[in-house]
């Protein structure tokens, strides 16, 4: 890039330079003679060598300065890019703060509101405890006579030496006093138990006795009838016909016949023979 402004500047002075070297030599040709005429030249062209090298001078200058502030330009450029990341950094990490400073807002709103309601209980549960322990001083309050009852009774008797012992065989007898309950409380669940067995099998006799009497009552209904057919046949058979019947085995309801044959009745009818 130097190269070519450099290149830039002598061709524009350059020209200018010869355009006016070329007015001031045509006017000059005309007034002067050769030899001032060469001076003069002379002297123009140092003047104009010396004007192109203060220009140069001014230009290098000009150049040197243009390029430090260029590489001022790039390193406040490199600053200002440091300091934008930094800022977006900056900004990032008060997002992340932002965020969590409200998940804690909202986690400290919700044990906020969570000790309120603990609170409330603990206020609830202190009134209750407190109608409790009222309560318990006026039982104990009203209780206060059991301890000189004692005192008293310690007094009075000669087995007990202290109050303490009277409770021990209180909670003695009451023991006992359970276990006598626990253990009439089982005899009388066994006397149930036996009462229920004996019922059961009063019941299941009762059954069998009737069913044998129900079954005696049909014998004997079979009997009377066996023996109605009996005395049927004896009135209807002549006597020497149901004697052969009998004697040859030829007569129907063996072993009711024989029954009638025994009865009492038969000894009354006419040809019977013992």
């Amino acid at each position: 890039m130097s190269v070519n402004l450099s290149d830039y500047f002598k061709s524009y002075f350059g020209e200018n330079l010869r355009d006016q070297l070329l007015k001031a030599t045509s006017a000059a040709d005309e007034m002067l003679a050769p030899s001032s005429r060469l001076l003069q030249k002379r002297r123009e062209a140092m003047e104009v060598n010396n004007a192109m090298t203060l220009q140069r001078e001014d230009f290098e200058s000009t150049l040197r300065a243009l390029r430090i502030r260029k590489d001022e330009l790039i390193e406040k450029e490199g600053q200002m890019k440091e300091y934008l990341q930094k800022f977006d950094n900056f900004l990032k990490e008060n997002e992340v703060k932002r965020c969590r400073a409200v998940r804690k807002a909202g986690r400290e709103r919700e044990l906020t509101n969570q000790k309120q309601v603990d609170l409330l209980t603990l206020q609830e549960e202190t009134k209750a405890l407190v109608k409790e322990r009222d309560r318990l001083e006026k039982r104990v309050q009203k209780n206060a006579i059991y301890p000189h009852y004692l005192d008293k009774v310690v007094q009075a008797s000669e087995q007990f030496q202290e109050a303490r012992q009277v409770m021990s065989r209180y909670d003695t007898l009451m023991l006992t006093r359970e276990d006598l309950v626990r253990t009439t409380q089982q005899n009388q669940d066994s006397t149930e138990n036996a009462r229920a067995q004996l019922a059961r099998f009063t019941e299941q006799s009762n059954d069998t006795l009737l069913h044998y009497n129900n079954t005696l009552a049909q014998l004997q209904s079979q009997l009377d009838k066996a023996r109605a057919e009996g005395m049927i046949w004896m009135i209807a058979l002549p006597m020497g016909i149901l004697q052969r019947l009998i004697s040859e085995g030829q007569y129907p309801r063996h072993g009711l016949i024989k029954l009638v044959l025994n009865l009492p009745l038969f000894s009354l009818c006419p040809g019977h023979q013992p």
